[in-house]
């Protein structure tokens, strides 16, 4: 055992321009090797592309992407 300290738990902050935590995470899944400068502009261009395709703001574009997200995930958890 080790004989440190736990580290602390850190709050994820939400994403500068539209201030969401889903948006925020869903960022730190896409960046890879600590490039969040990159995963921002892919991310902010995907939400660009829903708004222009569907005709809608960029709210509720990020509303549709809650609620693809949201199928994606799985109903119920499996454990083995």
């Amino acid at each position: 055992m080790s004989r440190r300290a736990q580290a602390p738990t850190r709050a994820i902050l939400p994403d500068p321009r539209f201030g969401s935590d889903m948006l925020a995470k869903f960022m730190n899944m896409v960046m890879e090797s600590g490039k969040k400068s990159v995963a921002e502009r892919i991310v902010y261009g995907a939400i660009e592309r829903i708004g222009e395709k569907t005709g809608r703001q960029n709210e509720a574009a990020i509303e549709l992407l809650g609620v693809a997200l949201d199928n994606v995930k799985p109903a119920v958890e499996v454990k083995s």
